[in-house]
Protein backbone atom coordinates (compact mmCIF):
# COMPACT_ATOMS: atom_id res chain seq x y z
CA UNK A 1 0.00 0.00 0.00
CA UNK A 2 1.08 3.49 -1.09
CA UNK A 3 1.79 5.42 2.26
CA UNK A 4 -0.73 8.77 2.38
CA UNK A 5 1.00 12.04 1.60
CA UNK A 6 0.92 14.60 4.52
CA UNK A 7 -0.19 17.27 3.36
CA UNK A 8 0.80 20.80 5.29
CA UNK A 9 0.42 20.84 8.88
CA UNK A 10 -2.84 22.36 9.99
CA UNK A 11 -3.08 25.80 11.52
CA UNK A 12 -4.50 26.05 14.84
CA UNK A 13 -7.18 27.85 15.73
CA UNK A 14 -6.46 31.83 16.77
CA UNK A 15 -7.39 32.08 20.31
CA UNK A 16 -10.55 34.20 20.26
CA UNK A 17 -8.55 37.50 21.11
CA UNK A 18 -7.13 37.23 18.05
CA UNK A 19 -9.79 36.27 15.66
CA UNK A 20 -11.11 38.96 13.41
CA UNK A 21 -14.14 40.65 14.30
CA UNK A 22 -17.06 40.73 11.75
CA UNK A 23 -18.64 44.17 11.49
CA UNK A 24 -21.72 45.23 9.92
CA UNK A 25 -20.89 47.69 6.16
CA UNK A 26 -20.46 51.18 7.24
CA UNK A 27 -22.57 53.82 5.30
CA UNK A 28 -21.01 56.25 3.64
CA UNK A 29 -19.77 59.02 5.28
CA UNK A 30 -22.48 61.89 5.16
CA UNK A 31 -21.98 65.29 4.21
CA UNK A 32 -21.29 67.72 6.95
CA UNK A 33 -21.82 71.61 7.13
CA UNK A 34 -20.24 73.80 9.38
CA UNK A 35 -22.47 75.61 11.18
CA UNK A 36 -22.11 78.27 14.34
CA UNK A 37 -24.69 77.16 17.24
CA UNK A 38 -24.73 79.37 20.67
CA UNK A 39 -21.10 81.20 19.06
CA UNK A 40 -20.00 77.95 18.73
CA UNK A 41 -18.40 75.98 15.76
CA UNK A 42 -19.47 72.88 14.87
CA UNK A 43 -19.87 70.30 11.97
CA UNK A 44 -23.30 68.68 11.68
CA UNK A 45 -25.13 67.04 9.15
CA UNK A 46 -25.91 68.69 5.62
CA UNK A 47 -29.85 67.36 5.73
CA UNK A 48 -30.58 68.45 9.47
CA UNK A 49 -32.98 70.94 10.57
CA UNK A 50 -31.65 73.45 13.31
CA UNK A 51 -33.04 71.31 16.00
CA UNK A 52 -31.58 68.20 15.25
CA UNK A 53 -27.73 69.99 14.41
CA UNK A 54 -28.52 71.13 17.66
CA UNK A 55 -29.15 68.10 19.42
CA UNK A 56 -26.06 66.60 17.01
CA UNK A 57 -23.82 68.77 18.17
CA UNK A 58 -24.87 67.39 21.93
CA UNK A 59 -27.02 70.31 23.32
CA UNK A 60 -30.30 68.76 25.11
CA UNK A 61 -33.03 70.91 24.32
CA UNK A 62 -35.16 71.28 27.75
CA UNK A 63 -36.78 74.57 26.30
CA UNK A 64 -37.54 75.80 22.57
CA UNK A 65 -39.03 72.56 21.38
CA UNK A 66 -42.64 70.99 21.55
CA UNK A 67 -44.27 69.19 18.23
CA UNK A 68 -40.92 69.10 16.21
CA UNK A 69 -43.45 69.46 13.68
CA UNK A 70 -44.14 73.12 12.66
CA UNK A 71 -47.39 73.42 14.41
CA UNK A 72 -46.40 74.58 17.77
CA UNK A 73 -44.33 77.44 17.95
CA UNK A 74 -42.00 76.80 20.19
CA UNK A 75 -38.57 77.16 18.68
CA UNK A 76 -38.13 80.70 17.08
CA UNK A 77 -34.79 80.71 15.46
CA UNK A 78 -32.29 83.52 14.44
CA UNK A 79 -29.26 83.41 11.72
CA UNK A 80 -27.33 84.82 9.75
CA UNK A 81 -25.29 83.75 6.72
CA UNK A 82 -21.52 84.42 5.33
CA UNK A 83 -21.69 87.50 3.71
CA UNK A 84 -25.56 88.61 4.21
CA UNK A 85 -25.88 91.57 6.29
CA UNK A 86 -29.82 90.35 6.98
CA UNK A 87 -31.08 88.58 10.05
CA UNK A 88 -33.16 85.66 9.02
CA UNK A 89 -36.08 84.12 11.09
CA UNK A 90 -37.24 80.66 10.97
CA UNK A 91 -38.30 77.44 13.03
CA UNK A 92 -35.97 75.26 14.41
CA UNK A 93 -37.87 71.77 13.61
CA UNK A 94 -38.70 72.86 9.96
CA UNK A 95 -35.32 75.37 8.65
CA UNK A 96 -32.48 73.10 7.58
CA UNK A 97 -29.01 74.26 8.24
CA UNK A 98 -26.82 76.03 5.91
CA UNK A 99 -23.08 76.14 5.30
CA UNK A 100 -21.65 78.96 7.63
CA UNK A 101 -25.28 79.41 9.62
CA UNK A 102 -24.46 81.56 12.44
CA UNK A 103 -27.33 80.41 14.58
CA UNK A 104 -29.42 81.69 18.03
CA UNK A 105 -32.61 79.68 19.50
CA UNK A 106 -35.27 81.51 21.28
CA UNK A 107 -36.66 79.17 23.88
CA UNK A 108 -39.20 82.19 24.84
CA UNK A 109 -40.10 85.37 23.25
CA UNK A 110 -41.18 87.95 26.34
CA UNK A 111 -44.45 89.77 25.48
CA UNK A 112 -46.75 90.75 28.05
CA UNK A 113 -50.41 90.15 27.37
CA UNK A 114 -53.29 91.82 29.13
CA UNK A 115 -55.78 89.76 30.96
CA UNK A 116 -59.44 90.44 29.46
CA UNK A 117 -62.87 88.97 30.25
CA UNK A 118 -64.45 88.11 26.44
CA UNK A 119 -67.92 88.49 27.85
CA UNK A 120 -67.34 91.91 28.28
CA UNK A 121 -65.91 93.07 24.85
CA UNK A 122 -67.61 94.47 22.07
CA UNK A 123 -66.82 92.80 18.51
CA UNK A 124 -65.52 95.98 17.07
CA UNK A 125 -62.13 98.48 17.39
CA UNK A 126 -62.96 99.69 20.35
CA UNK A 127 -61.23 96.70 22.55
CA UNK A 128 -58.27 96.62 20.62
CA UNK A 129 -57.87 100.27 21.50
CA UNK A 130 -58.60 99.77 24.79
CA UNK A 131 -56.29 96.55 25.12
CA UNK A 132 -53.69 96.73 21.84
CA UNK A 133 -53.39 100.66 21.74
CA UNK A 134 -50.19 99.98 20.41
CA UNK A 135 -51.01 98.63 17.11
CA UNK A 136 -51.92 102.22 15.97
CA UNK A 137 -47.94 103.30 15.78
CA UNK A 138 -47.49 100.76 13.10
CA UNK A 139 -45.74 102.31 10.18
CA UNK A 140 -46.77 99.57 7.91
CA UNK A 141 -42.84 98.60 7.53
CA UNK A 142 -44.28 94.91 6.72
CA UNK A 143 -40.85 93.46 9.25
CA UNK A 144 -43.43 91.38 10.99
CA UNK A 145 -44.45 89.76 7.49
CA UNK A 146 -40.96 89.22 6.14
CA UNK A 147 -40.34 87.29 10.04
CA UNK A 148 -43.38 85.29 9.75
CA UNK A 149 -42.35 81.23 9.15
CA UNK A 150 -46.31 80.45 8.46
CA UNK A 151 -45.79 83.31 5.42
CA UNK A 152 -48.70 84.89 6.97
CA UNK A 153 -49.61 88.85 6.00
CA UNK A 154 -48.76 89.96 9.67
CA UNK A 155 -49.00 93.36 8.70
CA UNK A 156 -52.25 93.19 7.04
CA UNK A 157 -54.28 91.28 9.44
CA UNK A 158 -52.50 94.53 11.99
CA UNK A 159 -54.09 97.25 9.21
CA UNK A 160 -57.23 94.96 9.78
CA UNK A 161 -57.21 95.56 13.32
CA UNK A 162 -57.24 99.37 13.47
CA UNK A 163 -60.13 99.38 10.73
CA UNK A 164 -61.65 96.93 13.38
CA UNK A 165 -62.33 94.49 10.45
CA UNK A 166 -62.53 91.79 13.18
CA UNK A 167 -63.23 89.17 10.68
CA UNK A 168 -60.56 89.86 8.51
CA UNK A 169 -58.13 89.90 11.27
CA UNK A 170 -59.21 86.39 12.35
CA UNK A 171 -58.93 85.04 8.37
CA UNK A 172 -55.48 86.41 8.40
CA UNK A 173 -53.90 85.35 11.42
CA UNK A 174 -55.68 81.90 11.56
CA UNK A 175 -53.03 79.71 11.36
CA UNK A 176 -50.90 81.95 13.76
CA UNK A 177 -48.17 79.77 15.94
CA UNK A 178 -47.41 82.16 18.12
CA UNK A 179 -43.68 82.02 18.05
CA UNK A 180 -43.17 85.46 18.48
CA UNK A 181 -40.89 86.34 15.88
CA UNK A 182 -42.94 89.27 14.65
CA UNK A 183 -42.58 90.73 17.76
CA UNK A 184 -38.81 90.62 18.03
CA UNK A 185 -38.87 92.75 14.88
CA UNK A 186 -41.38 95.34 15.06
CA UNK A 187 -40.23 98.79 15.70
CA UNK A 188 -43.61 99.86 16.90
CA UNK A 189 -43.22 97.20 19.47
CA UNK A 190 -46.78 95.20 18.52
CA UNK A 191 -47.05 91.82 19.88
CA UNK A 192 -48.78 91.20 16.65
CA UNK A 193 -49.98 87.39 17.49
CA UNK A 194 -51.76 88.38 20.66
CA UNK A 195 -53.63 90.75 18.46
CA UNK A 196 -54.47 87.35 16.01
CA UNK A 197 -55.67 85.36 19.33
CA UNK A 198 -58.16 88.65 20.41
CA UNK A 199 -59.69 89.04 17.07
CA UNK A 200 -60.36 85.20 17.26
CA UNK A 201 -61.90 85.20 20.42
CA UNK A 202 -64.24 88.05 19.41
CA UNK A 203 -65.08 86.58 15.93
CA UNK A 204 -65.87 83.01 17.85
CA UNK A 205 -67.89 84.52 20.83
CA UNK A 206 -70.09 86.89 18.38
CA UNK A 207 -69.28 87.08 14.95
CA UNK A 208 -69.04 83.17 13.76
CA UNK A 209 -71.98 81.43 12.45
CA UNK A 210 -74.01 79.36 14.43
CA UNK A 211 -74.03 75.80 13.98
CA UNK A 212 -77.00 73.99 14.44
CA UNK A 213 -75.42 70.44 14.24
CA UNK A 214 -72.84 72.15 17.54
CA UNK A 215 -75.88 73.02 19.24
CA UNK A 216 -77.59 69.81 19.16
CA UNK A 217 -74.65 67.94 20.00
CA UNK A 218 -73.61 69.77 22.84
CA UNK A 219 -77.52 69.45 23.98
CA UNK A 220 -77.45 65.57 23.55
CA UNK A 221 -73.65 65.85 26.38
CA UNK A 222 -75.55 67.82 28.48
CA UNK A 223 -78.77 65.03 28.72
CA UNK A 224 -75.97 62.33 29.21
CA UNK A 225 -76.15 60.12 26.12
CA UNK A 226 -72.96 59.49 25.57
CA UNK A 227 -72.13 58.70 29.78
CA UNK A 228 -72.50 54.87 29.09
CA UNK A 229 -69.85 54.91 26.08
CA UNK A 230 -67.45 56.71 28.07
CA UNK A 231 -67.73 54.81 31.09
CA UNK A 232 -67.51 51.84 28.36
CA UNK A 233 -64.56 53.16 26.66
CA UNK A 234 -62.51 54.55 30.11
CA UNK A 235 -62.38 50.66 30.95
CA UNK A 236 -60.46 49.65 28.22
CA UNK A 237 -56.87 48.45 27.58
CA UNK A 238 -54.63 51.00 25.42
CA UNK A 239 -54.51 48.21 22.55
CA UNK A 240 -58.66 48.11 22.10
CA UNK A 241 -58.81 51.22 22.42
CA UNK A 242 -56.27 51.49 19.35
CA UNK A 243 -58.11 49.36 17.53
CA UNK A 244 -61.36 51.14 17.95
CA UNK A 245 -59.35 54.25 17.05
CA UNK A 246 -58.39 52.91 13.31
CA UNK A 247 -61.61 51.48 13.05
CA UNK A 248 -64.10 53.97 13.57
CA UNK A 249 -65.63 56.37 10.66
CA UNK A 250 -64.00 58.89 9.20
CA UNK A 251 -65.59 61.70 6.33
Amino acid sequence: MMAKKKGPPKKKAAPARHRPVKTAPQEPPKEMLMVYIMGKAHRVPADATIMGAIEYAGYQIKRGAGCREGFCGACATVYRLPGDYKIYTGLACTTLVQEGMWLSQLPVIPAQKPVYDIEKLEPNVTAFQVLYPEIFRCVACNTCTKACPQSLEVMDYIQAAIRGDIEKVMDLSFDCLSCGLCAIRCPAEIVHYNVGILARRLYGRYLAPKSPELEKRLQEIKEKKFDKEYKEMMGMKRDELKKRYYARDTE
